[in-house]
């Protein structure tokens, strides 16, 4: 299953770390890229930091038309989600969202507008009280991914974390030749 996300608006200046914030749960969850409005070039910097230190290909890509990606992505028989909390209970969903193929999440930083719930293929809610859309992301990206994720390993990863009941383990790689 390929897992993109679209954040489709952000708050200028206010929503810079909510966008990272939902560009490494989206990274860490299991999704490989992120669409986005160019608001703030130095995010794309960041991710490409964790990407060369933790290792993954994770990517952003900045559009200026959220609706020609999704009706794009539609024509390339990707399925899109649209997280809101006025949509069907994950719970009731969830088994449906597994099965798909391959998923594009559309995710809000301001009002969404209403367009977007009519191209969804699903309107789906993680609870129907208002919470963020990084906790709503990471909660879905687990239930369809069944945390699969986490046991992911990068082989070009400068630094890798070792489980451990108490203190910190992290493994720094030798990257001087």
């Amino acid at each position: 299953m390929v897992i993109e996300i679209l954040r489709i608006g952000q708050r200028l200046v206010r929503d810079d770390r909510v966008t990272t914030h939902v560009a490494l749960a989206a990274r860490a969850f299991g999704a490989s890229k992120i669409y986005m409005n160019e608001v703030n070039p130095e995010i794309k910097d960041t991710l490409d930091g964790i990407n060369k230190t933790w290792g993954g290909d994770f990517e952003i890509s900045f559009i200026d038309n959220w609706k020609e990606l999704v009706k794009r992505r539609k024509n390339d028989s990707v399925r899109i989600v649209h997280l809101t909390m006025y949509g069907e209970d994950i719970n009731d969903i969830e088994s449906r969202l597994e099965k798909e193929k391959d998923l594009l999440i559309v995710i809000g930083a301001e009002k969404v507008p209403r367009e977007i719930f009519d191209l969804a293929d699903y309107n789906v809610a993680i609870g129907n009280q208002p919470h963020s859309e990084i906790s709503a992301l990471a909660v879905l990206l687990d239930r369809i991914l069944k945390g699969k994720k986490f046991s992911t390993s990068f082989d070009e990863a400068q630094r890798k974390i070792i489980p451990t009941k108490q203190g910190k383990n992290v493994v720094v790689k030798n990257t001087r030749n």
